[in-house]
């Protein structure tokens, strides 16, 4: 065995000469694992799921930022009885709107590019003319931030003639956002009561007017009406004059979706929960 590692004395290492190259006397501890750290779980906030978008004003020809929400960061969770989306950390609602901070115009997201020249016009001297600005120097947008908006958009569908379901899904929007300010009211908010009970009438007076519009939507337009198919416009109708106390109404579009065979269990099982709650109502009323 000297003879395989001799010349080891030369650096100084001859006592290790004649160790056994293949058979230890004592193994080697293995190394002790550390533990696993947890990771701890980041804390996500608004601002961390926009960014600011390039847009062109068809309207004006002006170039703004708009805040978006970034693809795949918002995460839907569930949604209300009459289809407001629910996401994580973050009201989308409140980014549904892309308004020109030079001339006022205003409109959905996926509507705005979509300006005619003679609609251009009668925004130019109907809104431009009297527009005074809009806040854009914030990180996010508030509740109130965002029914301004809403609203702004509004005025300019009527100004500029707008499809009838659009105008009507702005108003559906305003009554979402109206609910989204009301859930964020604190215990320390001064009035609670008297505040919540306004914002709720608030609501009632935009989901109705949605639900007019979409039914008046219905005699002008053909589906997909705001991306929706036929059956659940019909239940979007049947959940909103639900919400507003109009149960003959809201009956007469779950029995339209309750009678078709064809349907899903799943949209049928939802018509189901409002025709419950109406015989609920209708037997405490007895």
């Amino acid at each position: 065995m000297a003879d395989i590692l001799s010349g080891l004395e030369s650096m100084g290492l001859g006592g290790l000469s004649n160790v056994d190259l293949f058979h230890d006397k004592a193994k080697t501890p293995a190394p002790k694992k550390e533990p696993e750290k947890k990771e701890e779980k980041k804390t996500i906030e608004e601002k961390d799921l926009l960014y600011d978008r390039n847009v062109e004003c068809n309207c004006c020809g002006y170039t703004f930022k708009e805040k978006t929400i970034r693809m795949g960061k918002a995460r839907m969770v569930f949604q209300d009885m009459d289809l407001r989306p629910r996401y994580d950390d973050i009201d989308s609602l409140k980014y549904n709107i892309t308004a020109c901070p030079k001339c006022g115009y205003a409109a959905l997201t996926k509507e705005f590019s979509r300006l005619s020249y003679g609609q251009a016009r009668m925004i130019k001297e109907k809104i431009s003319i009297n527009f005074t600005g809009l806040k854009t120097d914030c990180e996010t947008y508030s509740y109130d931030d965002a029914i301004s908006r809403s609203k702004l958009a509004l005025v300019n569908s009527v100004v500029k003639k707008g499809k009838v379901s659009e105008r009507a899904y702005i108003c559906l929007t305003l009554g979402w956002l109206t609910r989204g300010k009301s859930e964020a009211i604190t215990e320390t908010t001064p009035n609670r009561a008297m505040f919540t009970k306004q914002l709720a009438e608030e609501e009632n007076e935009y989901l109705k007017k949605a639900a007019e519009g979409f039914t008046e939507a219905l005699q002008k337009e053909s589906f997909p009406i705001c991306g929706l198919d036929e059956y659940t416009f019909f239940y979007l109708l049947a959940a909103l004059n639900y919400e507003t106390g109009n149960y003959k109404d809201s009956m007469k579009y779950v029995e339209k979706i309750l009678i078709n065979r064809a349907l899903s269990d799943r949209i049928k099982d939802k018509a189901r929960r409002i025709k419950d709650a109406i015989a609920e109502i209708s037997e405490s009323n007895l």
